[in-house]
């Protein structure tokens, strides 16, 4: 049986004819590299962190098509108020504006009649022309005429006859001039009305009548 002596290491066999360096690197254990391995969860893991992704981009895509929306509709509902305001304004001052003009009109008809019976002279005819210039001004406006068919939408009959000489109901007499603001009547014609003769033949019948019997009117 050996004995093994103490301190005697066992050192690695160097060929004759090597340097100390070669010795070293004898000595030193070979070490082989290899690359890392890649982890068996990484590709589902990727995949699931995706899906995640794409989820929460399809959330914020969905709120951001209902805050669109949301604000589309405010923005509708504000314009139709705005709306809404300026036609009750205009419709407001349009009232007030007809509600003084309406306590005018018999200021008007006195005018009228001063006029018509040639009582508008002086200072009093520049008052009236001033008066009627402002109440234009204000759009007021006045109608009816004499020989215009009647209208009862704006006309108001005071007086009804018959005539041979009209072949519909026509207004032949004024009785007080209806007022308009725009469209809107705020007072109508007051007129005299006639009608056509009971049994009567318009005279354009009755000459269109006369040139069928005579085989038409003579030429020349």
């Amino acid at each position: 049986m050996s004995e093994e002596t103490p301190g005697f290491e066992e050192k690695p066999d160097v060929p004759s004819g090597a340097t100390p360096d070669d010795a070293a690197d004898a000595a030193e254990p070979t070490s082989v590299e290899e690359g890392p391995a890649a982890p068996a969860g990484d590709a589902s893991s990727k995949t699931a962190e995706t899906a995640g992704l794409t989820a929460q981009l399809d959330q914020i895509r969905s709120a951001l098509s209902e805050r669109t929306g949301d604000l589309q509709r405010l923005q509708a509902e504000y314009q139709n108020y705005r709306r809404r305001v300026e036609r009750d304004r205009v419709t407001v001052k349009e009232i007030a504006v007809a509600s003084l003009l309406t306590e005018l009109l018999p200021v008007l008809d006195d005018v009228g009649r001063a006029r018509d019976h040639g009582e508008l002279v002086g200072g009093f005819k520049s008052v009236a022309e001033s008066l009627e210039t402002v109440v234009a001004k204000m759009g007021l406006q006045q109608f009816g005429k004499e020989g215009e068919p009647f209208d009862p939408t704006i006309h108001e009959a005071l007086m009804h006859s018959y005539a041979p000489d009209v072949t519909e109901t026509t207004c032949v007499a004024i009785l007080q001039p209806g007022y308009r603001i725009g469209e809107r009547t705020i007072r109508p014609a007051r007129v005299a009305v006639a009608e056509p003769q009971p049994g009567a033949t318009p005279a354009a019948k009755e000459e269109k009548s006369a040139d069928e019997e005579s085989g038409g009117p003579e030429e020349g």
